[in-house]
């Protein structure tokens, strides 16, 4: 049988001590020779050896030391050592230490009376404690807060034994009269604990009675109060699901969140929050300021529950205060001086776009303001900017014009090469009018700077801005060339220098300084060079539509030229550290034989079909996001033939308003189906595992329950023989990151009884396991074990991860950072593409993130991004590029990127295995 243990000692495997050598060292008369034995008998009781002749040896030799170490170890002796013979009842020589004892509860030393009332705390025989309560009860008028603080643990300690409320009857009472006159914080807060977890009706009138002084208690009081409210409020929404009772715990969670200072109380307290929005939407809508007050916190991750909460609020009726505080906190984060300011930044610009998509009517209250951010030095937080002014522009007409003239008016102080790139596309796309368009060029020729980048002298090559910068401009990050994931998955070649700040640029003789644009190009990178190109292509066609003058025209369209040829020959010169790369090589090529010779079908191209795509690709978006919101809105109803309730026709008599509206929320969600579980009973069986065979003399079948951080084995385990099998025991052990919980049991099974045997384990990451083991019994035929082999159970990676959403560029940010890959060959005989991205979807319980329309089609080549989560907060990434060949079968790869190793390898076997498409 299981003992429970107190407390745990370290104990080196080295020789043990030996019985009469402790004996020995505890009857001589050397304090430090009895501490050091003392020790060495505890840790031997620690480890199962039981030592019964050192009881009266201790009690002879160790109990009248005055020492107070010896007195504490023997404490600690006292509380391990068995008190109870095989049926149950004391042993009579513990009567020996009940006088000791309430020596003790009465010692003029303070130290041994609170140690004492400690020990009492971990007592559990009635028998030894009933005549020490009348010293016990003393203690709590003595003037030491030491001893009264133990004494008070002591009482709430007997009266929560079994027949505690017969020996201090009157317990509850006392202590609330001790809680009235203590003074002494940490005393206080073990009265309340004591009334809180014995008296809950008196630990409440208490607390409502000096509710105003809570604030002028000490932390460790406040913290038991708040778990008194916490669990108030917890019982009240499990109990009772009319609006009355949702909005008092509603408020209360909100009070909590606001005056608690405690970050991990914040965080708790939004997963209340969290639960309540799940289930009562409505009612949590006007709580949605209150909730938002959290966003004082610096704590990130306090700060992006909130905002996730807030967001899923969000209504017509509290859009505009809502934005508003969200404009407060963005304005915040320029003044304050935290490092994480920027993250916070971020997530809020995040908040405000998603807020202007779903009430576009906000947008012009927030996109000037935000615009300030485009140049700022933390690049992802400028990006959402950036991708946020994109989607304005498009879906909010009447903001076209003051959007770009304040873009092209800030478009110098962007730091960033993907930043650039976004605002030149949108320059390029949105400068409709004449003055747009020359001013359009404008800021770009100033951005770049005098031309060439570099010249050549009759000595050689001598780079003019190499020369006068002393090498190029610093920049913060090294310049690279590395592959570009776009957002189908596949690679391109980009020339990437740096998505980070650089360092503000040199001056340069004959100009007023190096814009950002001619910087960045000067750090080699053409990738932004060939959006350039394309920006000055789009702005000069446009010109030919809205300029009269065709002068104007050919000198603005051999500006661009001029610019173009002179960026391919800084990409071809020595002046750099590599060369231009090949695709944007070619983009600027195109662009130069463009401007060269123009037909109507290719102007056609570049002014309309890149906006039609873009326009595409938002309606996509929108209703992707619709669909989601539908399909969780979607409720199951009840049946055809269920009974009604009419609620007007039911009897009113002795009910209160709550329990009225009980009746009422009961009535509507079986109406709607909510009390119906989807379970299926057929998934049910199929988690049923067959562990031994039909022919074993012990039958064995487990039931498989997977919870999120254990699992529950529930073993029928049948005697199929005449004979009655005894120390029947169920062995197991595990592989990988699993753990059993308890040590296996014996039983006695009668003949073809069955017996149900749980076991459980527990989950530390998110890896494929393995649990095996056997069964082993004696019967009274044969003194040999018998021993039957159990089949092994595989736990599912499945049951860990859940399909999620991310965005694009969080996806290619955690692709290039995670560093376990495992790329598995595609091997199937399924002949679709599409068909075989599917599968791997349903096989793998993942989020395809590629949109529908880019997988349409039929072009004999497939990319496709996957995203799923981990109950333990892991990212699982998989990129699935496949081709057809010419006999018709798919080949290719699928890779998964991971964190950690285990997810990577177990969902790598799970493709292996399932990829076929055969299961």
């Amino acid at each position: 049988m299981e003992k429970s243990c107190t407390f745990l000692v370290h104990f080196d495997k080295g020789t043990p001590a030996i019985a009469t050598e402790i004996k020995e060292a505890l009857e001589g008369s050397d304090v430090s020779a009895k501490i050091d034995a003392m020790k060495k008998a505890i840790s031997l009781l620690l480890n199962g050896e039981t030592l019964p002749q050192l009881f009266i040896t201790i009690v002879r030799y160790v109990l009248p030391s005055e020492d107070h170490t010896v007195q504490k170890l023997l404490l600690l002796y006292l509380e391990i050592i068995d008190k109870k013979d095989a049926k149950g009842t004391v042993l009579p020589e513990m009567i020996l230490i009940c006088q000791n004892l309430r020596n003790n509860l009465q010692h003029p030393n303070e130290y041994i009376r609170g140690v004492t009332l400690r020990f009492l705390c971990r007592l559990n025989e009635t028998e030894i404690i009933e005549p020490l309560i009348p010293s016990v009860l003393q203690n709590l008028e003595h003037r030491h807060p030491f001893i009264r603080r133990n004494a008070i643990s002591a009482v709430m300690a007997i009266y929560k034994l079994p027949h505690g409320e017969q020996l201090l009857v009157d317990a509850p009472e006392m202590i609330e009269k001790v809680l009235s006159t203590e003074l002494d914080q940490s005393a206080k807060r073990n009265a309340f604990l004591m009334l809180f977890n014995c008296d809950q009706d008196r630990a409440t009138n208490y607390l409502l009675t000096n509710v105003d002084k809570v604030s002028e208690w000490g932390e460790l009081l406040q913290m038991v109060v708040l778990e008194l409210i916490r669990k108030c409020a917890s019982t009240l929404v499990s109990l009772s699901s009319a609006p009355t009772a949702i909005r008092a715990a509603a408020s209360t969670y909100c009070q909590l969140l606001i005056s608690q200072s405690d970050n991990n109380v914040k965080l708790i307290v939004l997963d209340r929050l969290n639960e309540l929005k799940s289930s009562h939407r409505e009612i949590m809508v006007d709580r949605i300021m209150d909730v938002l007050r959290a966003l004082s916190s610096p704590n990130l991750d306090i700060q992006k529950k909130t905002l996730d909460i807030a967001l899923d609020l969000i209504t017509p009726r509290n859009i505009t205060e809502v934005v508003l505080m969200l404009k407060k906190e963005v304005m915040k984060t320029q003044n304050g001086e935290l490092e994480k300011n920027g993250e916070y930044r971020q997530m809020l610009i995040q908040a405000i776009h998603s807020c202007a998509i779903k009430f576009p009517e906000v947008a012009s209250t927030v996109v000037h303001l935000l615009m300030d951010f485009l140049g700022d030095s933390n690049v992802a937080s400028a990006i959402d900017v950036a991708i946020f002014v994109r989607e304005i522009i498009e879906t909010n007409p009447k903001l076209r014009v003051s959007i770009i003239t304040r873009l092209l008016d800030t478009f110098y102080q962007i730091r960033a090469a993907r930043v650039c790139s976004c605002a030149l596309w949108i320059i390029g796309e949105y400068c409709l009018s004449l003055s747009e368009v020359e001013s359009g060029i404008a800021t770009i020729k100033q951005c770049l700077g005098e031309l060439p980048f570099y010249s050549v002298s009759e000595e050689g090559e001598a780079p003019t801005d190499a020369s006068k910068n002393s090498q190029q401009p610093s920049s913060v990050t090294v310049s690279s060339r590395r592959p570009a994931i776009l957002s189908d998955g596949t690679y391109a070649t980009q020339s990437a220098a740096s998505e980070t700040a650089f360092s503000p640029p040199t001056i340069v003789q004959g100009s007023l300084a190096a814009g950002n644009l001619r910087s960045l190009l000067l750090t080699g990178d053409f990738f932004l060079g060939a959006v350039v190109a394309c920006t000055l292509t789009k702005l000069v066609l446009r010109l030919e539509e809205v300029q009269p003058s065709k002068v104007e025209v050919n000198k603005a369209s051999a500006q661009a030229l001029l610019i173009m040829v002179s960026m391919i020959q800084l990409g071809q010169s020595p002046v750099l550290s590599h060369p231009i790369d090949g695709d944007s090589y070619d983009r600027i090529l195109l662009c130069i034989r463009l401007l060269c010779s123009t037909g109507d079908e290719v102007r056609k191209i570049w002014l309309q079909s890149c906006r039609q795509s873009f326009v595409k690709m938002l309606s996509e978006k929108q209703l992707r996001e619709t669909e989601e919101l539908k399909a969780k809105a979607q409720v199951s109803y009840a049946q055809p033939d269920d009974l009604i309730d009419f609620y007007h026709l039911k009897s009113r008599k002795g009910m209160s308003q709550l329990e009225l509206e009980d009746e009422v929320q009961d009535d509507l969600k079986r109406a709607t189906g909510e009390f119906i579980k989807d379970g299926d009973d057929a998934n049910k069986l199929n988690r049923i595992l067959q562990l031994t065979g039909f022919s074993d003399p012990v039958y064995a079948e487990a039931f498989v329950t997977v919870h999120h951080y254990d699992i529950v084995l529930d073993v029928t385990v049948i005697n199929r023989t005449k004979d009655t099998l005894q120390n029947l025991c169920l062995e197991l052990a595990t592989m990988g990151d699993l753990k059993l919980v308890e040590r296996p049991q014996n039983y006695i099974l009668a003949p073809e009884s069955s017996k149900q045997i749980k076991a459980n384990i527990k989950v530390s990451s998110t890896e494929t396991g393995v649990i095996f083991g056997n069964i082993v019994y004696e019967t009274s035929n044969v003194l040999e074990r018998t021993v039957v082999v159990l089949n092994d159970i595989h736990i599912d990676i499945m049951d860990y991860i859940s399909p999620a959403v991310c965005t694009d560029a969080a996806f290619r940010t955690m692709w290039a950072e995670f560093e376990w890959e495992n790329k598995v060959a595609v091997n199937t005989i399924i002949q679709s593409e599409k068909d075989f991205l599917d599968h791997v979807i349903k096989s793998t319980n993942m989020k395809c993130l590629t949109a529908p329309s880019a997988l349409d089609g039929d072009c004999g080549f497939l990319a496709a991004n996957l995203y799923a989560k981990s109950i333990f907060g892991e990212d699982a990434l998989v990129n699935i590029s496949i081709e057809k060949q010419a006999d018709g079968k798919l080949s290719g790869y699928i890779r998964i990127r991971s964190k950690t190793q285990g997810i990577a390898l177990s969902l790598g076997d799970k493709i292996t295995l399932k990829q076929k498409g055969g299961s």
